[in-house]
């Protein structure tokens, strides 16, 4: 039985006459006829007793009058609802720890001022956490500083960035205008968790250059790392955007290291079968964009 068939019962119901429930229904009174009949067919039951040439409902009928209002009546909020999305669409985002504290807010308020109509929904984590929620398909897009290693994601670099190594004030580097790699070896380093994008590129980076290094701190928050650094109890090498005012006020000390440098990309991730609404794609686009973040 269709959507169709309760509508043409409904109709015949509320004026108990075919004739005016087609014309009701602007189709012709042999389809009201048939659609009924179909319907009795289906159930083995009377709806209507004829008599007198004239319609009554049966129990069965009365029972499935109930049932078929309330379906008809669950369809329209269907409907409504479905159609309500195209206006008041939420899209889930993911994002890695950098670039949750450092990019995402401008973003988001940014794109509110464009389409305050879409609501955003946001959680943070390390850049292998982000990339299993879009495996997953608990956020829509990831932003993420790392690397993801599965086929099914697609990757879109939108910013670049760069670690960098900071000290504390009091630190013998601070005197230092550059910093022997081959130094790094005999330091402590408070360093993100393992499955964070800037831990990898620092390890991918020391491993390449062939650079012993040893943690002797894993965080999972910036913040954690900046002020175990002020505190002098070791290094880190981490995003220029996370230390900027830290360095400017003088907390922390930047310094280069001599033939290094831990340049990455921010990029834009989601599922290869991911279906792109609107909205998502006018965030994606804006992101890409760039210059105003």
């Amino acid at each position: 039985m269709t959507l169709r068939h309760f509508k043409i019962f409904v109709a015949v119901c509320d004026t108990m006459n075919m004739t005016t429930a087609a014309e009701t229904l602007f189709i012709s009174q042999p389809a009201v006829s048939q659609a009924i009949a179909e319907l009795e067919n289906h159930y083995g039951v009377r709806l209507f007793e004829r008599l007198s040439r004239k319609l009554y409902l049966t129990q069965a009928g009365r029972k499935l009058l109930g049932y078929a209002r309330h379906m008809i009546r669950m369809n329209a909020e269907a409907e409504n609802d479905m159609r309500a999305l195209c206006h008041s669409e939420t899209v889930r985002l993911g994002a890695s720890v950098t670039v949750g504290a450092h990019v995402l807010p401008e973003a988001v308020s940014r794109f509110r001022k464009i389409n305050p109509a879409v609501k955003m929904e946001v959680v943070e984590d390390n850049t292998a956490k982000i990339e299993d929620l879009i495996l997953k398909d608990a956020v829509d897009l990831g932003l993420v500083e790392g690397e993801t290693v599965s086929p099914d994601i697609v990757s879109r670099a939108f910013m670049d960035d760069e670690l960098v190594l900071v000290c504390s004030p009091r630190h013998r580097f601070a005197a230092c205008g550059e910093v022997d790699p081959r130094e790094l070896g005999t330091e402590n380093f408070i360093i993100r968790e393992k499955g964070s994008g800037t831990r990898k590129t620092f390890e991918d980076k020391m491993a390449e250059n062939g650079f012993p290094w040893e943690a002797a701190w894993t965080c999972n928050n910036a913040d954690t790392i900046k002020n175990a650094v002020a505190a002098g109890l070791g290094v880190s090498v981490i995003s220029a955007r996370a230390v900027r005012n830290e360095v400017k006020s003088g907390l922390l000390c930047r310094r280069d290291v001599k033939g290094i440098r831990f340049r990455r990309r921010f990029k834009l991730i989601y599922h290869k079968n991911k279906y792109l609404t609107q909205a998502m794609r006018d965030f994606m686009s804006m992101l890409e964009q760039g210059p105003e973040l």
